[in-house]
């Protein structure tokens, strides 16, 4: 899967993966999804955000999902 708008630059917030460059990483995007932000209030709190930057951001996210394997204990 390719990812536009998600990038990763080890001089941008130490190499984790940013929306488009900016110093503003997925997990910020993400944690503020599950806290219970709507997009709406992302992108007017956050007005260099656009729509498209948080469906990729989920996009991404559900890729690692895929991914990655977790074990839990009993």
């Amino acid at each position: 899967m390719k990812f536009e708008r998600i990038t990763v630059d080890p001089n941008v917030c130490t190499g984790k993966p940013c929306i488009r460059g900016l110093r503003f990483p997925v997990s910020r995007l993400l944690g503020l999804l599950a806290s219970g932000e709507t997009k709406e209030t992302i992108l007017k709190a956050y007005p260099y955000l656009e729509a498209g930057d948080i469906d990729e951001a989920l996009r991404f996210a559900a890729f690692l999902a895929e991914e990655e394997t977790v074990e839990f204990s009993r």
